[in-house]
C-alpha cells in the first residue's frame, strides 16, 4: 500500500464505524495516502453511536485531508484520476443498490463512478440488513462487473436479523491489498 492514493468512502451504517475508522488507520500505517469521503447521512448525521461532528475531527485527524462531501468535491476524481483504489466502508444496503443502478447522486456514489471510468479498483464493504433480501440483487450484479471486490463478508446476526450481513472490516487491509492486484480475497462468503 505504500504510496497509494486510496479513497475512502463511508455511507451511514453508523453501527460499524467503530470497527471501520480503524482500518482507514491501519491503511495509513502501510504506507497509503487516505482522501476521506463521506456520504451526506455519514457527513450530518448524529446517532446514539456518536456525533457527526466528532466523526469527521478523527477522520481528518486520521487522514491528514479535509473531507469530501459534495459531488463538486467528488466530480475531480475521474478526470484528474485522483485514486488508485476507492473504498467504500460501510457499503449501505442503499449506495449496494445505486452502484449497481449507475445513480450517481451523491458523494460516495460520483467518487465510485469518476474512480471506475478510470478502471482501477472499487472494493466495497457491505453493511446492511437486507443483504439477503432485497439488496441480494444489487450484490450479485455488483459481483459480475469489472474492476469491482467486496471485503469478504457473513451474516451478523442470523437468529435476529436473519437476511443482514456484514463485511469483516479486520480483513479490509488485505482486500484491499488483493484489489490493487485486480484479485479478489476469498472467500467472499464466511
Amino acid at each position: 500500500m505504500h504510496g497509494m492514493t486510496v479513497g475512502f468512502a463511508l455511507c451511514g451504517s453508523f453501527c460499524t464505524f467503530h470497527r471501520v475508522i480503524p482500518q482507514m488507520r491501519a491503511l495509513r500505517e502501510r504506507g497509503a495516502q487516505i482522501v476521506p469521503i463521506l456520504s451526506d447521512a455519514a457527513w450530518s448525521t448524529d446517532t446514539r453511536f456518536g456525533k457527526a461532528a466528532d466523526f469527521r475531527r478523527e477522520i481528518e485527524a486520521i487522514c491528514q485531508k479535509e473531507i469530501i462531501h459534495t459531488l463538486t468535491g467528488a466530480e475531480p476524481i475521474g478526470p484528474q484520476k485522483l485514486l488508485d483504489l476507492l473504498i467504500i466502508a460501510p457499503c449501505t444496503g442503499n449506495t449496494l443498490g445505486k452502484l449497481a443502478s449507475a445513480v450517481t447522486d451523491s458523494s460516495v456514489t460520483l467518487a465510485a463512478k469518476a474512480h471506475l471510468r478510470n478502471e482501477r479498483p472499487l472494493l466495497l464493504a457491505v453493511s446492511t440488513n437486507d443483504a439477503l433480501s432485497g439488496s441480494a440483487e444489487s450484490i450479485g450484479r455488483l459481483l459480475a462487473r469489472r474492476h469491482v471486490y467486496f471485503v469478504p463478508m457473513g451474516q451478523d446476526a442470523p437468529q435476529t436479523k436473519p437476511t443482514s450481513v456484514v463485511a469483516d472490516f479486520a480483513r479490509l487491509p488485505d482486500a484491499a491489498a488483493l484489489a490493487l492486484q485486480e484479485k479478489q480475497l476469498q472467500p467472499i462468503l464466511l
